[in-house]
């Protein structure tokens, strides 16, 4: 098999995965069914495997398959990516940037970022989706997503923004007409506000014990409301609903006007949070995802909102303390 045929070949067994079929994959790729089966059948001779069993009704990769198809789409980003860096050396990056972000970060920090970014590369074009949830790079299309929290581990590529410190928080409104909190222990008799993730999880509260162990609180036993939104948590809190924990960088503006107040800031563990770029692990990378993380990497450092450090939360609660 020669190198034309081969790429022919790969090709027709990638469009073949995704769509499920022959018939889709010839249509995707603008040859018949007929010629798509043939290609992956002297792939498969080649290769000295079955990559694929086929029925009447569908296609199921074998293990063999699933382990080709995933360096399949490596050599083809690859290649994508060649013909990407000779376009950007002629014309600058070009083509569609696909965004998944949170609504508050997004419209509070990505979206100021945006104008300066399409305006540097005319030819981009970008589209971002607002919405907390975990995507799918390979499924569902994206590029960059921006996630924050406890980062785990995975085949993405993480990119840090800042570290994200926690605060808890309540209106003044809300302690003068039921008290402040004097311990962790106290907040079971206050009405909290808490965050369940679009998983299922709740975020927990921690706090720091006398031993410098931290020790987690679950918030939902007396949660009043309960939101999936940090800005949810956050509206919540400076209407006097009650005390949420939300991210200091959502709470700041409000903790200086007076709007809100820290609470149990002694003991109240801050996290081991960030926020980060994430982007898949690949031999290269598109000239236009590379430029777009390079802008917005200069751009989110730039951002004095997003970096505040834990001292100068200390500072500023030691300025305002909340007595008892």
């Amino acid at each position: 098999m020669d190198s034309s045929q081969r790429v022919r070949a790969i090709l027709s067994f990638v469009h073949a995965a995704d769509a499920g079929s022959f018939s889709a994959a010839g249509r995707n790729l603008g040859i018949t069914s007929a010629a798509v089966s043939k290609n992956v059948a002297s792939l498969e001779k080649a290769l000295g495997v079955r990559l694929m069993n086929r029925t009447t009704r569908v296609l199921q990769l074998t293990d063999e398959g699933d382990a080709f198809l995933h360096q399949a789409r490596v050599a083809l980003d690859a290649l994508d990516v060649a013909v990407d860096a000779v376009a950007v050396r002629r014309e600058g990056p070009s083509g569609r940037i696909r965004i998944s972000t949170s609504s508050a970060f997004g419209r509070d920090h990505l979206m100021p970022a945006l104008p300066g970014l399409v305006a540097l590369y005319p030819e981009l074009s970008v589209e971002v989706d607002f919405d907390d949830r975990v995507v799918d790079f390979v499924r569902d299309g994206y590029d960059i997503a921006i996630r924050g929290g406890a980062i785990p581990n995975s085949n993405l590529v993480s990119k840090p923004v800042f570290r994200m410190s926690l605060a808890l928080v309540a209106s003044p409104e809300y302690l003068a007409r039921r008290g402040v909190p004097g311990s962790s222990e106290d907040l079971m008799k206050h009405k909290l506000i808490a965050r369940r993730f679009l998983g299922g999880k709740m975020s927990t509260w921690g706090f720091r014990g006398d031993d410098g162990s931290v020790i987690s609180l679950d918030p939902s036993a007396s949660a009043v409301l309960t939101l999936s939104a940090p800005e949810a948590v956050l509206q919540a809190a400076l209407a006097g609903v009650g005390i949420g924990q939300v991210g200091l960088h959502l709470a700041w503006k409000h903790l200086q006007s007076g709007a809100l107040k820290l609470v149990l800031h002694e003991v109240h563990h801050t996290g081991s949070y960030e926020m980060v770029m994430q982007y898949p692990h690949r031999a290269l990378i598109a000239p236009r995802v590379r430029a777009t993380l390079d802008y917005l990497s200069d751009a989110f450092a730039a951002d004095p909102a997003l970096h505040l450090p834990v001292e100068s939360l200390d500072a500023f609660a030691a300025s305002r303390q909340v007595s008892t």
